[in-house]
């Protein structure tokens, strides 16, 4: 099975270093992961490099635990000339515990030149 280009899944596990004073993911330990997707996710799409305009929205929608597991899912749900809007969702599990949606955001990125200009998206990639 391929996945389909703009496409990433990753996982990472929740680390105490990643955790707030609750014991849980911090925050912006929890917006840098969406981010890093976003980006990965938006990059495969252009095949080129590419930076981020704005954050559109990011929801918490539940607290992650230390120990837990983090499904982390990224796509392109749009694509302009040379932006395209990415959506990525968390997903948290622990043995024995059903997933559950903990996190997620939507982010607008910019595929960029050697100078870091705008540039258009290939239109090839889009059905690779």
């Amino acid at each position: 099975m391929t996945t389909p280009t703009g496409t990433i899944e990753t996982t990472e596990l929740v680390l105490p270093v990643h955790a707030n004073h609750h014991g849980t993911l911090f925050a912006g330990q929890g917006l840098q992961m969406l981010a890093k997707v976003a980006f990965l996710s938006a990059r495969s799409l252009a095949q080129r490099e590419v930076v981020m305009a704005s954050v559109t929205s990011v929801d918490f929608c539940a607290p992650t635990p230390v120990g837990h597991e983090l499904l982390l899912r990224g796509w392109v749900s749009r694509v302009g000339r040379t932006s395209m809007t990415v959506c990525v969702t968390g997903l948290a599990r622990a043995p024995g515990v059903p997933l559950e949606e903990v996190l997620k955001g939507v982010f607008e990125m910019v595929a960029v030149d050697g100078h870091g200009r705008p540039v258009a998206v290939e239109r090839a990639y889009l059905r690779a």
